[in-house]
């Protein structure tokens, strides 16, 4: 059962913001998604949400401190319990009353109370086609923390609802944990050349102590941020009084000794690396090695080798830019390390190969290790055909057995011992073949989608347009188109799987092509490593799904 999804779009403004929520169900073949509604209202001070005791400092500018406590007392109300399920992708979700006690004060940014069972989240702001459209997604390693970063240069990271006795299968709801401002605009003074605060990949590091760890990068500069928690404050200093100055000596006639009191919980993230002046050209992905000392940039040229305690040099490892650039004929698009070996990685290029190194073969890994490239078809030649065959996403299986690929039109999947072509193909949205003209015109054939495995690399996930996503089983070969939009938002509603229709005969709920809004796309999901927990990105919208049943089985 399918808690249904969360949206939580991520406004920047001061202005208040408010947020409508809503529940997803699925069509013909599916038992559905529930959603509930919600009211949200924000400011300089934070978010709150009219039904739920749950605040959240959202720095509403850059002079704003990120870790502001801030009391509520709204009343709670418990909301109706449904339940819904795709039978196709294996999803159902759960909606249940929430157990709370009315008036209960909360502070931000600590983690929530119990809540109704609410699905989607979604916050508006005036400028949310600018600097809150979301850019990058990503789990830790355990799933407990989303992270998210968007165009504005902020980072927002969720925290997964942990398990009560009271309801103990209530775990899977993420609230705001913590947000920050990773990157600023810049300007590179010597180019005369704008550097944009966006955030283009977030990398957890695997867990060391109590604190996490994530690496963000803009288009230039990476940096290393540590997020810990505080609940306890030193009290009883011999020579500062309560507000931390010193006491003048004269007055100090005994000793104690200092305790711990306890205090509302504070996350505080502080940046403890910056990795600059390593790229020249946009940094495009980040890779963090299982040696869990070392992690690769890429940039369209270049791929540098950095060690996660030295900020003033990094080590060059590919570099394919030609002598002459006008003999350029391709760029590096995104690359990987091994999830279990810590030399070898691989990266993707604008032409659809991909490209396995070792670095024991040699400090600069010009020289591929293996090729892994499907030879075109001379039939199906065509003016776009190099550019829908650009991969724009490579992600290692977590067996490490196998690759997934995402270009424009289709998703493979290659086995590494097999270099001549992928063992699967799955068509994402092949009735855009007939559209390349157009949306060569309008740019979206240039868009970038992402694609994702689940836990047991038995499914793979990736995005498309009109808010559609699909997934793909690979043992039963069956596939679900899902919508993530507003406008299915409506009380009571199912998140149906959708079905394009290119001619012919059209079903009732059929769109049809030239319906499909170019402008509404999913180009950056998440999987859960270990549970059916997905995260969709949509423009300034974030939604979860959770598959309730089999996290009960965890």
């Amino acid at each position: 059962m399918f808690r249904s999804a969360q949206l939580a779009s991520l406004p920047r403004s001061t202005s208040l913001c408010s947020l409508s929520s809503s529940w997803l169900r699925p069509r013909r073949g599916c038992r559905g998604l529930v959603p509930l509604s919600a009211q949200w209202h924000g400011g300089v001070g934070g978010l709150r949400r009219t039904g739920i005791a749950w605040a959240a400092a959202m720095q509403a500018s850059p002079h704003y401190p990120a870790n502001v406590s801030q009391p509520c007392s709204e009343e709670i109300t418990s909301g109706d319990t449904a339940c819904a399920g795709c039978q196709v992708c294996g999803f159902s979700f759960l909606l249940e009353p929430g157990q709370v006690t009315p008036g209960k004060p909360c502070t931000v940014p600590g983690p929530a109370e119990n809540m109704e069972g609410e699905s989607i989240y979604e916050i508006d702001s005036e400028d949310g086609v600018g600097a809150d459209i979301i850019s990058t997604v990503e789990f830790n390693h355990t799933g407990e923390l989303l992270a998210t970063g968007d165009k504005g240069g902020r980072v927002v990271i969720f925290q997964r609802e942990p398990e009560s006795k009271n309801e103990p299968y209530s775990q899977g709801e993420y609230n705001v944990y913590s947000t920050f401002q990773s990157h600023e605009p810049e300007f590179d003074y010597l180019k005369s050349l704008e550097i944009e605060e966006k955030i283009n990949k977030i990398k957890w590091l695997p867990q060391q102590n109590a604190a996490h760890s994530l690496l963000s990068t803009n288009d230039k500069t990476i940096k290393l941020w540590k997020i810990t928690e505080r609940d306890k404050r030193p009290e009883g200093y011999n020579l500062k009084d309560e507000e931390g100055k010193l006491k003048d000596l004269s007055t100090v006639t005994s000793l104690q000794v200092p305790v711990l009191k306890p205090m509302d919980l504070m996350v505080e993230v502080t940046p403890r690396r910056i990795f600059a002046n390593g790229h020249t050209y946009h940094v495009n992905s980040i890779s963090v090695n299982s040696d869990c000392e070392t992690y690769m940039s890429a940039d369209d040229l270049r791929i540098n080798l950095w060690h996660l305690a030295i900020t003033d040099r990094s080590f060059n490892i590919v570099d394919i830019k030609p002598a002459n650039m006008e003999d350029l004929t391709e760029v590096i698009t995104a690359s990987e390390f091994h999830p279990h070996h810590c030399n070898l990685f691989v990266y993707s290029s604008s032409k659809g190969s991909l490209r396995l190194c070792d670095m024991r073969a040699s400090a600069l890994c010009d020289k591929h290790s293996k090729l892994y490239e499907e030879p075109e078809d001379p039939s199906n030649r065509s003016f776009f055909s190099e550019i829908i065959s650009s991969v724009s996403d490579v992600k290692f299986s977590h067996s490490g057995r196998y690759m997934l690929t995402r270009d424009y039109l289709t998703v493979k999947v290659w086995d590494l011992n097999m270099e001549t072509k992928p063992v699967e193909t799955y068509q994402v949205h092949d009735y855009l073949r007939s559209k390349l003209c157009s949306l060569y015109e309008n740019d979206c054939i240039f868009d970038k989608f992402e694609c994702a495995w689940n836990g047991s690399d038995s499914v793979i996930m990736t995005g498309a347009y009109n808010n559609f996503f699909r997934m793909f089983d690979r043992n039963t070969k069956r596939d679900v188109t899902l919508e993530a939009s507003r406008e299915s938002s409506k009380p009571r509603a199912i998140l149906k799987p959708r079905r394009v229709c290119v001619g012919g005969k059209r079903r009732k709920d059929d769109i049809s092509v030239d319906s499909l809004d170019f402008t509404k796309k999913i180009l950056h999901t998440a999987w859960h490593p270990t549970e059916n927990i997905i995260a969709i990105a949509a423009t300034n919208n974030l939604y979860i799904f959770q598959d309730k049943v089999n996290s009960e089985m965890h």
